[in-house]
């Protein structure tokens, strides 16, 4: 689990090495615990799912069918931990091979826990899959912005764009989900910033940000995801009445339109386009995982036999204002939600 050598880490903001291993010193042994609880009494935790399923509805075993989900998820974290330990044992951190084989093993790692989450979760949730335009994003450099309905989609944009190309993601992610141990071991040692979403660490938060869109090349691309958060009716109200209050009117009159996405947070999706100014931008749309907003609906088989609908648009950066851009970027998310609409169930 050593680090990765300090030009693969985005700065700032730093973190210190006590507080990074403080936390592993519990997340790690945690997940270690969930994963033999479950998996070592599966048979056991299956039956009383199944049994809760025929009893309680609806059809599709929704419950067993979450179950094996979680199931998979905790032996990817189990597996995932062992390799990158494995990797970081035979490399010595990076420093036998070089760091770019040492970056190259942990890219191959995270490309097969994404895949294995997501294409995993089709298949146990019955789920299609729709997507238009996938070939925009054969090559890199872009930005990638995406929309976000669920933690379900954090892996979408792996498996679908990045995987198949073996184009290297930067991930901007809230700091949160460095609790998830793979994330954590992995994720440090690829070029992403775990952002703290808190006011008193915004100016830091945006310059970690922006210097993701450093050296970006054919083979690479930066993600964000510009809502910050989930959907919610009421998150999407507080939102244009505090746009209101900042004088804002034009942005607060386009976001009252919407009704399934949230307004842009603009600080770091406008410091990518500042740090990039010749890179273009990609939207990822999708609509399916809305099932999976809260583990209330995720557990009542909200995920079940659902379509996940996916869009990619290419932007030309040429095409995209230097000036008002923060319009611009809702009007694309205006753009988004109407399609959003034109392709879910009445």
């Amino acid at each position: 689990m050593t680090e990765a050598p300090s030009s693969f880490k985005a700065r700032p903001p730093a973190e210190s090495t006590l507080s990074v291993w403080a936390r592993r010193a519990v997340s790690v042994p945690l997940y270690g615990l969930l994963s033999a609880v479950c998996l070592g009494g599966l048979p056991v935790w299956a039956a009383a799912t199944a049994a809760a399923d025929l009893l309680l509805g609806p059809r599709g075993w929704p419950r067993t069918r979450a179950l094996g989900f979680f199931a998979l998820y905790l032996g990817s974290e189990v597996v995932g931990v062992l390799a990158a330990t494995l990797i970081a044992v035979a490399t010595l951190g990076g420093r036998v091979g070089g760091p770019q084989r040492y970056l190259d093993a942990n890219a191959a790692l995270q490309r097969g826990w994404t895949g294995a989450l997501f294409h995993g979760a089709v298949l146990l949730f019955s789920m299609k899959v729709d997507a238009q335009g996938l070939e925009l994003a054969e090559h890199g450099p872009f930005l990638l912005f995406v929309r976000h309905t669920s933690t379900a989609d954090t892996v979408l944009a792996a498996a679908m764009v990045a995987n198949p190309h073996r184009l290297l993601l930067r991930y901007v992610l809230k700091r949160e989900l460095l609790w998830d141990p793979c994330l954590d071991i992995v994720g440090r040692r690829l070029p992403n910033a775990f952002v703290d979403r808190s006011a008193a660490r915004t100016q830091a938060e945006v310059l970690a940000v922006a210097g993701l869109a450093r050296d970006l090349d054919a083979g690479s691309a930066v993600l964000i995801y510009p809502e910050g958060t989930r959907f919610a009716e009421s998150k999407r109200g507080r939102s244009v009445a505090a746009l209101r209050e900042r004088k804002q009117d034009a942005l607060a009159d386009i976001a009252s339109t919407f009704r399934h996405v949230l307004p842009p947070r603009l600080g770091g999706a406008l410091a990518l386009l500042d740090a990039a100014p010749d890179v273009d931008v990609i939207l990822l749309e999708h609509t399916g995982f809305e099932g999976a907003a809260t583990f209330a609906s995720f557990w009542g088989g909200g995920l079940v036999g659902t379509t996940i609908r996916v869009r990619l648009r290419r932007i030309a950066v040429a095409t995209i204002p230097r000036e008002r851009t923060d319009e611009w970027l809702f009007s694309r998310w205006a753009e988004m939600d109407d399609w959003i609409s034109s392709v879910s169930p009445s």
